[in-house]
């Protein structure tokens, strides 16, 4: 999978995945801008004095405007990775409107807004090639049973989903391909410590799912579109 010459956005770049994700486009020849909003995430960012790295600090992604003039000062964009998002754990009874207003700020309203211009630099681009768009759902927005004691969490993951697959046939005739992952447990540090006693080894690793977006925003991929694709490892 070729990406010499093709710039992408990958939002959340600075974490767990996304280290992994940027390292992966990185590989294949991408050219990488990833936006941020505090300083201490590049502390444990290994790529960030890398070639094809270009960070954007001081970006709220729930801010329409600030993403707006992210998208617009970019070169060509052939692709638009979206994994920021948070993790709200707890019963409905201890997690009020605050809870659920923060989850659909950090993991849909951001989702929308960088789909959205993502959508608007493709088309306005002249190029005539398309793009790809890849969100990240995640396995209790999609197996809504499973989100017991998360249902804030599990409520605007399956609005990306939702999202993703109704976008996915609103721009397909522009030539753009929009898709998601939905992962398990993600095998990363601030999981294990928080969950010691689980079977790490049978949870998704990080370079994994990264491959599998790779595919998804790849030229190569030419056909896949609407999918929600379950990255779920051994779990």
């Amino acid at each position: 999978m070729d990406f010499q010459g093709r710039t992408l956005v990958i939002t959340g770049g600075t974490g767990a995945l996304g280290a992994a994700v940027v390292e992966a486009f990185l590989a294949a020849g991408a050219a990488c801008h990833i936006p941020y909003l505090f300083e201490e995430e590049l502390r444990s960012f290994p790529h960030g004095k890398r070639d094809g790295v270009t960070l954007h600090p001081q970006i709220n992604l729930t801010d329409e405007a600030a993403v707006g003039r992210l998208y617009e000062k970019l070169p060509t964009l052939w692709a638009s990775v979206h994994l920021v998002g948070g993790f709200a754990f707890g019963a409905i009874a201890s997690a009020g409107k605050a809870v659920i207003t923060g989850q659909i700020d950090v993991n849909v309203v951001t989702c929308y807004l960088t789909c959205r211009a993502a959508i608007l630099a493709m088309a306005g681009s002249g190029a005539g090639g398309g793009g790809r768009i890849v969100n990240v759902a995640a396995r209790p927005g999609l197996e809504w049973r499973s989100g017991a004691n998360m249902a804030a969490y599990t409520a605007s993951k399956a609005a990306v989903a939702a999202l993703t697959a109704a976008l996915a046939e609103e721009v397909v005739g522009q030539g753009i391909l929009v898709n998601a992952v939905a992962p398990s447990i993600l095998d990363t540090p601030a999981n294990r410590k928080a969950m010691p006693q689980a079977d790490h080894a049978a949870w998704p690793k990080v370079e994994e799912v990264a491959r599998t977006i790779l595919f998804l925003a790849s030229p190569d991929n030419k056909v896949t579109r609407g999918a929600i694709v379950p990255v779920y490892g051994r779990v």
